[in-house]
């Protein structure tokens, strides 16, 4: 059995996880936000070019959002200039269906996406692979504490979108900002929308550059980073 998220919602639909006293994206703009922070903050599509395959890992499934998002950006894509996909993703506690149908209705030009993920959703403890459009999802329903020293191939760009870092230290702690490093091709990237000092020096031990820079909407900062060649001693 998968826990389930306690969830609340305001007029707009929008999820907001009362363990965590955070809502599930921006009420600015979930989706403008998840293009600036995360497609943008790793320099996609960009990368892509040229790149046979390309590795997504984030931390937070939550809705789909950013994984719909990046999903459209890529089919918006030549089919000659697409990469071949893997988006790896973590979630603890997994929304139903209808929950993620409801989050994602404000944005109808997801719909056709959403409703291909929805058809293959049965999330279970545990890895969960599913296959749209020839982009391989592998979600992972468990700690991801746990579960990321499993994962058996390098990650190219993440998107780190755990709840506030104030309510949900777990997933911005030291040991797991190792594991996400460690789990990092040289020249690979990340973004997010915090700039928590603390949550910087955890990914700056991590082996990351790590650059402040002008958040999305209202927000004063977020942070993006690289992980740099190793140099010679």
């Amino acid at each position: 059995m998968t826990e389930r998220p306690k969830l609340e919602w305001d007029d707009a639909n929008v999820p907001y996880a009362s363990q965590f006293g955070d809502t599930y994206y921006s009420k600015a703009g979930g989706l403008g936000e998840t293009r600036y922070v995360f497609l943008q903050g790793n320099k996609l599509p960009e990368r892509w070019k040229g790149a046979p395959s390309f590795t997504i890992a984030e931390l937070g499934f939550g809705t789909g959002l950013n994984f719909l998002a990046t999903l459209e950006l890529l089919l918006s894509l030549p089919e000659a200039e697409r990469t071949k996909l893997t988006y790896v993703s973590f979630e603890l506690y997994p929304m139903d269906a209808a929950e993620i149908d409801k989050a994602l209705s404000q944005w109808p030009e997801l719909k056709t996406l959403k409703d291909k993920l929805l058809a293959a959703w049965n999330p279970q403890p545990g890895w969960n692979p599913i296959t749209i459009d020839g982009v391989r999802l592998l979600l992972g329903v468990g700690d991801a504490r746990e579960m990321l020293p499993t994962l058996s191939f390098p990650v190219d760009a993440w998107f780190l979108d755990g709840f506030n870092p104030a309510r949900n230290p777990e997933l911005w702690g030291r040991d797991l900002m190792l594991a996400v490093g460690e789990k990092t091709a040289v020249g690979g990237t990340f973004g997010t929308y915090t700039a928590a000092g603390w949550v910087r020096r955890n990914l700056q031990t991590a082996g990351f550059d790590v650059e402040r820079i002008k958040g999305y909407g209202t927000k004063r900062q977020m942070m993006v980073g690289q992980k740099p060649a190793a140099t010679e001693a």
